[in-house]
């Protein structure tokens, strides 16, 4: 059986590709380097994060990019022995205007190398590759229009691809108008004698679905499905997996049709995501008449979801502790907005640690020196030791969990003349800066220093160690619901990461040392 969501912790707007025998699914990255996760199965049961394909700055330069920004919605086809994948770059999000940049990369393995990017144009977002039976390809994305009296969302572009002339050639098309609501992520396939176009509409929070559309024409015209949405929990708030839309589909090797799609898991008494948007899987059928539903007729989501008939396929569960003994940092790191390198990061200077330079504040979207993971569950405990000899306030160093540089909780080692060497809690709440002063605790004479977050649910608790044996807590319950998209009107699309951090914002890029980074599932059950 399938147990949803099958990729927790912001893993968004997913494409679901089948090769052969194996199951891809792409996932959005936004401002976290580098660029777009790829996830892999067999039996779709059983599911591991492979690899990233844009890892480098001339693939993706995220520098100054805002938060939630950066990549959006990944398509990732396969067609003649190539691996093709498009994407947006969003450089700006907020406002009237957007400048969401659609690229494309491709590779002859799906592990790469990737190729570097071919632009192809900046017209909206959530573009995607259709590969048509007479060899022609055709992109599709969503047309923003920011004049004043018109739809935002104007409607579905479609452009003829060009892989010799590596561009779009012709003109760009409308195949279905813009709706009173937000219509994207155009998906095109083809079953029969129609084109289908499935939709994600009503936005991407709680009114968010699945829609569809067909045409015998690929340049349409295109019919509604009459039972649209065919998934949605927008008329269920006491659903779990809220959010339900963007959707992909494939079809198994048995003849099966399975529907990838984001969802989202609110905290039990608020409708506040913290873990951000997930991704889930369901069941399909064909009507006689040739509609896609999903298996029992309902609209809503499932937690368990029979799988298909395939040998199962399980992976090796990814490791609790990280000590750093590799050469390079595991694959559930990310970096923000710039590749990790050794210009400020070292798993070599100091064999067995992680050496992190300090750089920008975390305020900066440009520089920072993080390394950080999804939060994917809502009972964990996240925990490292730090060795860290700051000489002046300037030079700060732990452990954060955070939304973006707005939200966030930090506890770190600093220095001031007060309490030489200290340990204490930083916040930001709206961008509103605090620290905790009465919690500020001197710790002049350690030589290291283990800190740990524990999140249960709905709270943070910071605690921190001499020797790892006796802990004592530092600092006031924390609300975990900060850390989410929909806090206090915020309009995110994230979830909340928890990470190492460094800052020297003296430029003297003074370093820490970091033992071992721990993520441990303590119930992986809301």
């Amino acid at each position: 059986m399938i147990q949803n969501p099958i990729l927790p912790g912001c893993n968004p707007d997913p494409y679901f590709l089948r090769v052969e025998d194996d199951y891809y699914i792409a996932t959005s990255t936004f401002e976290w380097f580098p660029g777009v996760q790829i996830h892999h199965s067999k039996d779709l049961v059983h599911w591991q994060l492979l690899t990233h394909p844009l890892t480098h700055v001339s693939q993706l330069d995220l520098r100054g990019t805002p938060s939630s920004g950066g990549v959006w919605a990944p398509n990732l086809t396969y067609k003649d022995g190539v691996f093709y994948l498009v994407y947006t770059d969003v450089k700006n999000r907020t406002g009237v205007y957007k400048d969401t940049h659609n690229y494309l990369v491709n590779a002859t393995d799906i592990m790469g190398p990737w190729s570097e990017p071919i632009y192809l144009n900046s017209s909206g977002f959530d573009p995607s590759l259709f590969h048509d039976s007479d060899g022609r390809k055709w992109l599709l994305n969503m047309r923003w229009n920011f004049r004043k009296g018109y739809k935002r969302f104007d409607g579905i572009l479609i452009q003829e691809y060009s892989v010799e002339k590596q561009s779009l050639i012709g003109s760009a098309r409308v195949i279905l108008e813009g709706a009173d609501w937000v219509i994207e992520g155009p998906n095109l396939y083809k079953k029969g004698e129609y084109y289908y176009l499935m939709l994600a509409e009503g936005g991407t929070g709680y009114n968010h679905s699945v829609t569809v559309a067909r045409s015998r024409n690929i340049l349409g015209p295109y019919e509604r499905d009459p039972d649209n949405p065919i998934l949605t929990t927008r008329n269920d708030p006491d659903h779990p997996l809220q959010k339900a839309g963007h959707g992909s589909i494939v079809e198994t090797q048995n003849g099966d049709w399975y529907m990838a799609y984001l969802c989202a898991r609110p905290l039990k008494s608020r409708k506040l995501c913290p873990l951000g948007r997930e991704t889930a899987l369901q069941r399909c059928d064909w009507t006689e008449d040739g509609w896609l539903r999903l298996e029992g007729g309902s609209h809503l989501p499932k937690i368990i979801v029979e799988g298909p008939s395939l040998p199962p396929y399980p992976f090796k569960e990814p490791k609790e502790k990280e000590n750093f003994d590799e050469e390079k940092l595991g694959i559930h790191f990310n970096t923000l907005r710039v590749p990790a390198d050794d210009s400020w990061l070292s798993l070599k200077e100091r064999p067995g640690y992680l050496r992190i330079k300090g750089r920008e504040s975390l305020t900066s979207l440009n520089e920072q020196s993080m390394v950080a993971r999804r939060i994917q569950h809502y009972l964990c405990n996240i925990e490292t030791c730090i060795e860290f000899d700051p000489e002046h306030y300037m030079q700060m160093a732990g452990l954060i969990c955070l939304y973006d540089e707005n939200d966030y909780f930090y506890l770190r080692i600093s220095h001031d003349e007060r309490l030489g060497k200290h340990l204490g809690i930083v916040t930001s709440k709206q961008g509103k800066y605090d620290e905790l002063d009465n919690d500020f605790i001197s710790i002049e004479d350690w030589d290291r220093c283990y800190l740990r977050a524990t999140v249960r649910e709905e709270v943070i608790q910071f605690y921190y160690s001499k020797d790892a044996i006796e802990w004592n807590v530092i600092g006031p319950i924390l609300d975990f619901g900060q850390l989410s998209d929909e806090y206090e009107g915020k309009l995110g699309f994230t979830g909340a990461f928890a990470g190492m951090c460094v800052q020297d914002l003296s430029g003297q890029r003074k370093h820490a040392d970091f033992d071992y980074f721990e993520y441990k599932i303590i119930d992986a059950v809301l």
